[in-house]
């Protein structure tokens, strides 16, 4: 048997942040990143909502990129001692991400860290608080989906976190609020969002419900992603509900080892932080090209749904992986590792590590083709130096 999970509602369209005003309940603690959604306004216009609904409002402020274990743990004393009934997390992935963490450690103090590492293991959620998620970046799709990536900056691994109980109850999709991302970011969170659907496509875990929402997002997002790249706004509206429908897909067909690599090389070379949806779009084309062999048809599938054509199914795949190369260029995505600016003597020294840690992902196990450690040192060395996938 199979399951398939969604939030209860989602609310979508220009100013449906005014959604916020119909919550029910006491208190409500808001979780946010680093400012921007202060900066434009967003914040303000949310406190009053949930003002406006009859709640009491505390705010937890500054949460980083790619979320620390140390930051989850300080929001969830911060929720103990608050007590909310409403968690309300906005911004890009990481607020909604570190939010998602500090619910479980809110509801359950007694839990551990290391407890919720073993995907499907979390325990029963909604006992003091519900959950709403508002994103602000069209990416992640954190705000529809059972997933939630936490980082250990001590060990330099990011940890996918999975369970439905941590779903959303309710997500605002509102497109007035991803207008004020900034192009590199709007590039690599629109990346993101192709890497998810193409990957819930391929995954040993799609099915009929997840296909036709993967096909519908990767058909959005190579129609708009460049058009929103450049600030268009009907196209990042678009792009804010393709991102979304991705989410949906991949958050019950699962990932692959795209995911597995970004995973585990983000936070790993001290010569700089790879953002994940960089790293993703790097990887895709290499992934593909090693998938093949087990996913050739429905690489084919999605190539010939984005208006391709080919004579064979391996001629469709080729030109699939060469749109994606094409959109990287025109989005200024370098097409390598060693392009990106890692240094290739770190690299070698941490691609052993970065291998096993890497198969080990909790992405892995949907991926098409079986990936051994030695496999994946081969595809980082290919990711790496830009050479082709040929084994």
């Amino acid at each position: 048997m199979a399951r398939f999970t969604l939030p209860r509602d989602i609310y979508y369209g220009r100013d449906s942040l005014a959604e916020l005003k119909n919550l029910e309940g006491k208190r409500a603690i808001v979780v946010v990143g680093g400012g921007s959604m202060k900066r434009f306004g967003f914040l303000d216009k949310a406190v009053g909502y949930l003002k406006e609904a009859g709640m009491e409002v505390q705010l937890f402020e500054n949460v980083e990129p790619d979320p620390s274990v140390e930051t989850v743990m300080r929001g969830a004393a911060a929720m103990r001692e608050f007590e909310p009934d409403w968690i309300v997390a906005m911004g890009g992935g990481s607020p909604i991400d570190a939010a998602k963490a500090m619910w479980v450690f809110y509801e359950y103090p007694d839990t551990s860290f290391e407890d919720l590492i073993t995907p499907f293991s979390f325990p029963k959620l909604r006992q003091k608080a519900h959950f709403a998620a508002i994103p602000s970046t069209s990416g992640t799709a954190t705000e529809v989906t059972a997933f939630s990536v936490i980082t250990d900056y001590q060990k330099g691994i990011k940890y996918p976190l999975a369970d439905f109980n941590i779903t959303p109850d309710i997500a605002i999709v509102d497109p007035v609020i991803a207008e004020t991302m900034p192009p590199k970011l709007t590039a690599h969170t629109g990346m993101d969002a192709l890497t998810h659907a193409i990957e819930a496509y391929v995954s040993t875990a799609h099915s009929a419900f997840t296909d036709p929402l993967a096909l519908g997002a990767i058909r959005m997002v190579f129609d708009h992603l460049p058009d929103s790249f450049r600030g268009e706004k009907a196209a990042r509206e678009h792009m804010h509900y393709a991102q979304c429908l991705a989410g949906m897909a991949f958050s019950n067909a699962l990932l692959g080892i795209v995911h597995s690599m970004a995973h585990k090389t983000g936070a790993a070379f001290s010569t700089g932080h790879i953002p994940h949806g960089c790293a993703n779009a790097i990887y895709l084309p290499y992934v593909i090209r090693y998938n093949a062999k087990n996913a050739m048809a429905r690489y084919a599938d999605i190539a010939r749904d984005a208006g391709l054509t080919g004579a064979s199914d391996e001629e469709l795949m080729e030109k699939l992986r060469a749109k994606i190369r094409d959109y990287n260029v025109t989005l200024g995505i370098p097409a390598s590792l060693k392009e990106f600016g890692v240094d290739e003597k770190e690299f070698l020294e941490k691609v052993d590590s970065i291998a096993e840690l890497a198969v080990g992902d909790a992405c892995t196990g949907s991926n098409p083709r079986p990936v051994t450690v030695e496999d994946m040192k081969k595809l980082l060395h290919c990711v790496y130096y830009g050479t082709e996938v040929n084994f």
